[in-house]
């Protein structure tokens, strides 16, 4: 143990200078101890405000979306039960519209199960990745990563080949994903059914399959430039069939632009803003 002799000034005199003393008392000086406890960090405290930071750019984002422009009562566009489809020819971006769609509703914790006829999983899970990417960068959200983990469990991908595609088949396999609660869609994408087949009987009974289950249900349907429209400017491709059709919106090429049309259903009246596709990014976006 340290020692150090303590100073003692018997008379404190400011005039007079005087020899100062030492008295012999002494006192311990201690080696700083070493404290072997743990203290913890509010953790939780990091966990909630990066939760928090996270909920906020999702809303920030489901905000953002320019779909709000064209007059739909809400961020779902359709209510339960009801079909939407999306219509354009080839190359024009009905896929990447659809997975716009999704993406807003995976935002907003709505399950999404997106069917492919015609791409692997793997394909359609990179157009999510390259499409939600890209409205990151557009916005520059930082936290993009994060983000897309706490959205990603809500998409479940399934895939059929075109000949292999039926309304008892995907029933089927829906009715296992829901009853192993594996995953239960709140809206279900459907992408490559050949509408130029009679399929208006598939149709009902799928509609009625999401009326059961509480599902809006969106196609991706192709058109082709030479096709001559029916009554109405109605694609061909939808004549049979409109009358279970809520909303129907076109994807037009003009210029060097694609344009947003509401066809059917909110907006087709002309009363709401056209919006635009873009085509360098394929993100929606207001007319310019």
């Amino acid at each position: 143990m340290a020692e150090i002799k303590g100073f003692k000034n018997k008379k404190l005199l400011y005039d007079t200078p005087q020899k100062a003393d030492f008295d012999n008392s002494e006192f311990p000086i201690h080696r700083p101890q070493i404290s072997k406890k743990i203290i913890a960090r509010p953790t939780a405290n990091i966990c909630y405000m990066r939760e928090r930071n996270i909920s906020m750019l999702k809303n920030e984002l489901i905000l953002k979306n320019p779909l709000r422009r064209m007059g739909y009562k809400s961020d779902d566009i359709l209510n339960k039960g009801e079909f939407g489809a999306v219509m354009a020819r080839a190359g024009v971006g009905k896929t990447a519209f659809l997975v716009q769609l999704a993406l807003n509703s995976m935002l907003r914790e709505k399950k999404v199960l997106h069917i492919s006829l015609n791409d692997p999983v793997k394909k359609v899970s990179l157009w999510y990745k390259e499409v939600f990417s890209r409205i990151t960068t557009h916005y520059h959200i930082l936290q993009g990563a994060q983000l897309w983990e706490k959205v990603l469990p809500h998409r479940f991908i399934m895939t059929f080949r075109v000949e292999g595609f039926s309304v008892p088949k995907l029933e089927e396999r829906l009715t296992d994903l829901i009853e192993q609660d594996i995953f239960k869609p709140d809206a279900m994408i459907i992408d490559g059914v050949p509408f130029e087949d009679p399929i208006h009987q598939d149709l009902a009974d799928l509609k009625n399959l999401a009326a059961q289950q509480g599902m809006q249900v969106w196609f991706a349907i192709r058109t082709h430039r030479h096709e001559e429209p029916g009554p109405n400017g109605t694609p061909s491709q939808l004549i049979n069939v409109a009358d279970l059709f809520e909303v129907v919106i076109q994807l037009v090429p003009v210029g060097k632009h694609i344009q947003i049309k509401a066809f059917k259903g909110p907006g087709s009246s002309g009363d709401q803003p056209d919006l635009m596709l873009d085509p360098a990014t394929m993100l929606i976006q207001d007319q310019t």
